[in-house]
């Protein structure tokens, strides 16, 4: 079984408490035995799978194969080609080089209903959506990637994994895939290597 979820922001992407005020997986109604194949932190959105099947972490997980994770990331001013370009290119962050990635602005921006509790708002720091193609999924890494050229992440949405993307599942919506998404899930070719 392979589930997509549509994790909101507050949500541990786990089913046990960790001590935090954010809530956990338990509340979705979930069927038994499922685990989450990676992780997103509680304050990010988006594209979560889980599945029951043993496996298949490794599978879609492992930076050697290549599964494609695209993100939103809604960040403090107006990042430069030359700024995309050094996101793109790899960077180190926290004594860690990231392996190259896609990053583009999005064109056009999308409008996504306001998130709950809203994003910090400054009248005279305008922001942008961005997007980024990752290959790998290190602790708060596209956060850290957009800090280190001195663009802040406000928001961040994972709208794609391997050539599913989140489509119309609303924050807290899941839905078991059918055999055409999982392959799409599982079939992408392996990234090139660094």
């Amino acid at each position: 079984m392979l589930i997509a979820l549509h994790k909101p922001y507050g949500v541990l992407s786990q089913f046990t408490p960790d001590g935090s005020p954010n809530r956990t997986l338990a509340g979705f109604r979930l069927p038994p035995r499922v685990y989450p194949l990676g992780r997103l932190d509680a304050d990010s959105e988006g594209l979560l799978l889980l599945s029951d099947e043993p496996g298949l972490n490794t599978r879609l997980l492992d930076p050697e194969r290549g599964h494609p994770r695209t993100y939103w990331a809604q960040v403090e001013r107006i990042p430069t080609p030359e700024s995309l370009a050094i996101l793109a290119g790899g960077l180190d962050i926290q004594g860690y080089r990231t392996r190259p990635c896609r990053a583009w602005m999005l064109d056009p921006q999308p409008e996504l209903p306001p998130r709950d509790p809203p994003i910090r708002y400054r009248k005279s720091v305008p922001d942008c959506w961005i997007a980024l193609e990752l290959h790998e999924g290190k602790n708060r890494q596209v956060r850290r990637m957009t800090g280190a050229i001195g663009h802040g992440t406000l928001r961040l949405l994972r709208v794609r994994i391997g050539e599913l993307d989140l489509g119309p599942l609303k924050p807290g919506d899941w839905r078991e895939l059918s055999d055409e998404e999982r392959r799409r899930v599982l079939s992408t070719p392996p990234a090139p290597r660094r």
